[in-house]
């Protein structure tokens, strides 16, 4: 029960920074920019690979900090990095335990 608030816990602080820094980063009052960002892409994936594949609360915390991290951003920023990252995941998790 206690991993759970650990994971809702780094997802709400995930957010929370992605939304602080996506303000700092793009001033304009709607979606100007929308082009794929690689880095956040790269983040997106770590994060969402290490959520639902890592072993232990702390991997699986930090996963989910990073993936609310590019979710959390302004609304229309990081929707295409996020749904990358989770289908890439998704995939990853699937191969590992058909795999298994």
């Amino acid at each position: 029960m206690l991993d759970y608030m650990i994971y809702i816990l780094a997802f709400a602080v995930g957010s929370i920074l992605g939304l602080l820094y996506s303000y700092k980063k793009h001033g304009e009052p709607y979606v100007a920019v929308s082009d794929f960002n690689i880095p956040s892409a790269a983040v997106s994936i770590i994060g969402w690979c290490l959520a639902f594949n890592a072993g232990n609360v702390v991997l699986a915390a930090v996963g989910f900090l990073l993936g609310g991290l590019i979710m959390g951003e302004r609304p229309g920023y990081g929707r295409k990095e996020t749904a990358l990252g989770l289908i890439v995941a998704v995939v990853l998790y699937l191969l590992l335990k058909l795999t298994v």
